[in-house]
């Protein structure tokens, strides 16, 4: 069995040998007939698949095979210059065949074939082999591009794209190995005419001034000895040359050559009439051999009526079939009549996750077929939101609208609008960080996912713009951008129970105990969902699943409220939330003051469908002025503004701000990893109540 793994090797290693080690006439007679079976073999193989990457080892095998052609060349080249032309019985049957009594005659046979193999298969195949190669690796990043469209579009699944990729890749690949491996089978030819001169010219000295032989003799016995030994080595050659321009033109092959030959060739019975009857006419021509003439004519003429009458017959089949449709189905129906039937007016019902429509001017920024990148930018987009947030964002539904602006957008969420804007094509938009040096001319604008005033740019002011200091994006950049904000701000409501089943399933890869032992026996996924909803709605990555399950299952067979599980959830992802608001050295908040703490306590009242606050008006519009206070005392020093609070504070206190000033974080002590300072910057404070 061992040696069956490694045979490959044990024949590669002993085919080295054999260019040092002499041969035995029997031995070398069986490496020759090996080696026709096997370039037979190859040449039979390369007809039969469907396509180029079925036998994705035939440039190693060229290699293989061109080794063990020079190989066998140089041994009987051995035999015949030290045995007196005496090479064995392979060589002498083939140069006696091909000579047939005629030394001069059969070697200019035996050229013709040389110079067939040479000029004609040879170079051909090389020639298409390099030009396959540099027209594959051309079409590579249109081919990726198409299979990203495909996959944002929701038309294939993640594992076909990939399936697809790593085919464009191996296609590629594989074109580039057969361009280099061309020069192999042009070298061997080349090679073999060389060894059959020396052969032919060495052995002819040797025989007469070591053997004592006469010209006539040397002549018969060393022309039958080269002509042999070129024939045997050129045989397998030209089957190997053969099988590389089959492999290298079969880029568009359906099938095996046997089936596409079949299908295409005999498609057009009316040809083979055509070709029947020309054959026939050259009857007429004195001289010609009449007999096979009316036999090939005959022949074509009956499969042309043969493959006609066949075709009339489905044709005559089809419209029986189509006409029997017709009579069980109505030729067409209004539109009335079609949603009279309620089924069709349930398929309306439909909407889309995310939906995004564009006038007509925005549409070369999105068809690819216009070179927009708009597909491709969102495929990248899908990537890193999933490494930053855990979840992989649906499918974005692309729509023109010719009842909106020309220059305008709409994003949608579960059909109907959540945010739209207005770009100009071939315009940039230039914004001010703040320390901009100079103005520039525009137009006036708003960027639209953060609302930063801004102008628009010709491409002749953007180097202008950047010199003075502004930040200059181009138009695609802005709507890209702006639907990521979006759906950042939106991903929570995306979020399915199909799409909860999906990450479930993903962390069974790799822990499967965790999920049997949580859902379906802690916590349902319905009341799964509304925790990761949660956590998206605030930001949280989820990621981490593992730690979200070790953490309802920990807590939830005490614990039933989703809210709560969500708090006890948070603290058990105290890492990925310090990682996300800070750069691992210090975190800089707001507090929050112990009245104010004590008051959103004392104001908790617990219902049969949860919790909820009863603080009077007075006292939410004190804490709402604090805080609104504080951001703006503290907006030069806080990027992210951060209100630190107890834990057991801290969802009340969100939902009571969130109403007000929903961007800002809440974050309580336990939710923050303990290598982490916490510098106070201010504190909310309304007094004593």
């Amino acid at each position: 069995m061992k040696l069956l793994k490694n045979a490959v090797v044990i024949f590669v290693i002993s085919v080295v040998a054999l260019i040092i080690i002499p041969l035995p006439t029997p031995i070398l007679d069986f490496m020759f007939i090996t080696n026709i079976a096997l370039s037979l073999i190859i040449l039979l193989t390369t007809m039969y698949i469907g396509g180029p990457l079925e036998f994705s080892i035939f440039p190693s095998m060229l290699l293989i095979t061109t080794l063990l052609r020079l190989a066998l060349n140089i041994s009987s080249t051995r035999l015949i210059l030290s045995e007196g032309g005496n090479a064995g019985k392979v060589i002498e049957t083939f140069g006696s065949f091909v000579l047939g009594g005629n030394a001069v005659v059969g070697f200019i046979v035996f050229l013709i074939i040389i110079i067939v193999q040479f000029v004609v298969i040879t170079k051909g195949t090389e020639r298409i082999a390099e030009v396959s190669a540099r027209f594959t690796l051309d079409a590579m990043p249109g081919k990726q591009m198409a299979i990203d469209a495909d996959l944002s579009s929701g038309i294939i699944s993640e594992q076909e794209a990939k399936a697809r990729r790593e085919r464009v890749q191996r296609e590629s690949e594989f074109y580039g190995a057969m361009d280099g491996a061309t020069k192999l089978v042009k070298g061997d030819t080349i090679a073999s005419i060389v060894i059959a001169a020396i052969n032919l010219i060495a052995g002819s000295i040797i025989g007469m001034v070591q053997g004592g032989m006469d010209f006539s003799t040397v002549l018969s016995v060393y022309s039958i000895a080269t002509v042999g030994d070129g024939l045997v080595s050129q045989l397998p050659a030209l089957m190997i040359s053969t099988a590389t321009g089959m492999i290298v033109t079969r880029a568009a092959a359906e099938g095996n050559l046997n089936e596409d030959v079949k299908k295409q060739f005999l498609s057009q019975p009316k040809v083979l009439l055509m070709a029947g009857a020309v054959i026939l006419l050259l009857a007429v021509i004195p001289g010609s051999p009449k007999a096979q003439i009316v036999v090939l004519s005959a022949v074509l003429i009956t499969l042309g009526v043969m493959l006609l009458t066949s075709e009339r017959k489905k044709e005559k089949k089809a419209e029986t079939e189509e006409t029997d449709q017709m009579q069980i189905q109505p030729e067409q129906i209004s539109e009335t009549d079609f949603y009279r039937n309620i089924d069709n007016v349930y398929n309306l019902l439909g909407v889309e996750a995310i939906e995004m429509e564009f006038g007509y001017s925005l549409l070369p920024l999105v068809d690819e077929g216009s070179g927009g990148s708009f597909i491709e930018r969102i495929v990248i987009f899908r990537k890193q939101f999933a490494l930053d947030m855990g979840v992989v964002i649906p499918t974005v539904r692309l729509r023109d609208n010719g009842l909106i602006n020309p220059n305008q957008y709409l994003i949608k969420i579960r059909g109907e609008e959540v945010a739209s804007g207005e770009v100009l094509v071939d315009y940039y938009l230039a914004l001010d960080p703040g320390n901009s040096t100079g103005p520039i001319e525009g137009i006036d604008t708003v960027e639209p996912a953060y609302k930063i005033p801004g102008k628009w740019i010709t491409e002749s002011e953007k180097e202008i713009a950047e010199i003075y200091g502004y930040t200059v994006i181009d138009a695609l950049s802005v709507i890209v951008t702006h639907m990521s904000e979006v759906i950042r701000h939106h991903i929570h409501e995306l979020i399915s129970r199909q799409d909860i089943n999906v990450l479930l399933q993903n962390v069974e890869k790799n822990n499967k105990a965790i999920v049997e032992d949580v859902v379906g026996k802690v916590i349902s996924v319905a009341d799964l969902q509304k925790i990761l909803v949660n956590l998206l709605k605030e930001g949280v990555p989820i990621r981490d699943m593992e730690s979200i399950l070790e953490a309802v299952g920990d807590q939830g067979t005490m614990v039933k409220d989703t809210d709560m599980l969500t708090e006890y959830v948070r603290q058990k992802l105290k890492r990925t939330i310090t990682r996300k608001y800070t750069d691992g050295a210090a975190l800089k908040v707001i507090t929050l003051d112990q009245n104010i703490e004590n008051a959103i306590l004392n104001s908790v009242k617990k219902s049969e469908h949860g919790t909820y606050l009863t603080l009077d008006p007075q006292t939410v519009q004190a804490i709402v002025e604090a805080v609104a206070g504080q951001m703006e005392k503290l907006k030069d020093i806080l990027q992210t503004p951060i209100i630190l609070t107890s834990p057991i504070v801290r969802l009340y206190f969100k939902r009571l701000i969130d109403q007000f000033q929903p961007n800002i974080v809440v974050l309580s002590f336990n939710e923050i990893d303990t290598d982490i300072q916490i510098q106070a910057v201010g504190a909310v404070q309304i007094g004593d109540r």
